[in-house]
């Protein structure tokens, strides 16, 4: 925990405090950023509060004790659910504005874990509950040098692992035994273990209609073979097998042993100029030192697919941030799903990754991009044709 730095941060946005509360791990963000394990017993409610100004302060149950013992701060302990409210009576009673993993209306769900009869006790306090959206951000999402590191590590090993799959692909679809969906989905984890990756589930391997479900995932039973004259995509990630990388996640699209269609170029086309203007978007803003939120790299790009008569076929959010966990806790490129205020950080990765799903095929180009105080750019390879494979 960066006690320091989160103070200053209070102070910076005009907030008191910052209460964090969990109970039967609700709130995976609070031990994250308090620094606390992800696993043992809270059966009990504990609650941990930082002050802009001053020292922090816990309330936990007496049977649970030492649950926050390595935090600093002074220590309540409670028993009933009478002297759990005049606790947090007393623990907040200095604080007027308070930051927790709240959403107003639930805009932004990624950070909204506190339940709403907590919020209700507190309000009935004279508490003023705000969103602490943007600190989680601030203190979740902006990356370590060796993180960034981990990600570009990540990226050298995937994009040749790729190249590899697509050649492995054509030479089985040449042959009396193209290889399947699934039997690629093996390869290509069995090709990340050998360069020191490694995946959560996936990748998605889908051909013709089934690369049109954005979430697809082949199975022994389910999975087609990967013949010539089908449409192949591939969304694939991973991260260098040690705690705390940083993940790389990609789309690529193409065709087997054929040339593409004109009705798939076309979508391509538009796919990829979709993405060109996120990308766009993001680099000009950061060239420029001007703030640009998540929703507002997402307009860019879908603003393209809607002009081009396609809106309706492209049904997820731009993109998403990208850290310790694939879709981390920083601004999304999203104004479909969500409406994503939060501004788009130095130091943070995330992807780029518009598509366009049709019943007889989708397309989605995805790439990462990295920023620093005052650039944005993709790290790994650029899609800017349909493959050949």
């Amino acid at each position: 925990m960066d006690l320091s730095n989160i103070q200053s941060a209070l102070r910076e946005a005009g907030l008191d405090a910052w209460l964090f509360y969990d109970h039967h791990h609700r709130d995976p963000i609070s031990a994250a950023i308090l620094g606390l394990p992800d696993h043992g017993l809270v059966s009990r409610r504990w609650y941990y509060v930082i002050p802009a100004v001053g020292d922090p302060r816990k309330l936990v149950h007496r049977i649970e004790s030492g649950k926050l013992d390595s935090l600093p701060g002074s220590k309540g302990v409670y028993s009933s659910w009478q002297e759990l409210e005049s606790g947090l009576d007393a623990m907040l009673g200095p604080f007027t504005r308070i930051a927790m993993q709240y959403s107003p209306n639930n805009a932004i769900m990624y950070v909204s874990m506190v339940d709403a009869g907590t919020v209700e006790f507190l309000r009935s306090l004279g508490k003023e509950i705000l969103s602490s959206a943007d600190l989680v951000s601030q203190f979740q999402a902006v990356l370590s040098q060796e993180q960034i590191a981990s990600h570009f590590a990540a990226q050298s090993a995937l994009d040749d692992i790729l190249i590899e799959g697509f050649q492995v692909i054509g030479s089985r679809a040449r042959s009396d035994n193209p290889a399947t969906e699934y039997e690629m989905m093996i390869w290509f984890k069995e090709a990340m273990g050998r360069q020191g990756l490694t995946t959560d589930h996936g990748p998605n391997v889908s051909v013709n209609e089934n690369s049109s479900d954005s979430h697809y995932e082949p199975t022994s039973e389910s999975a087609r073979p990967i013949r010539s004259g089908d449409f192949l995509l591939i969304d694939i990630w991973a991260r260098k097998d040690f705690p705390g990388s940083c993940w790389y996640d990609i789309t690529w699209t193409g065709v087997v042993q054929r040339d593409p269609t004109d009705h798939e170029r076309t979508i391509f086309a538009i796919v990829r100029d979709a993405r060109n203007a996120a990308v766009s978007a993001v680099r000009t803003a950061f060239e420029a030192r001007q703030p640009i939120a998540g929703f507002a790299a997402d307009d860019a790009a879908r603003e393209v697919i809607r002009n081009a008569g396609y809106g309706e076929y492209f049904t997820h959010r731009t993109g998403h941030n990208i850290g310790a966990e694939l879709h981390g806790n920083g601004a999304h490129l999203d104004n479909l799903e969500t409406h994503d205020e939060r501004r788009i950080l130095p130091f943070t990765c995330f992807s780029v990754e518009p598509g366009i799903y049709l019943p007889e095929f989708g397309i989605r180009s995805e790439v990462n991009m990295m920023t620093t105080a005052d650039s944005a750019s993709v790290t790994g390879a650029i899609q800017e044709e349909l493959v050949r494979i």
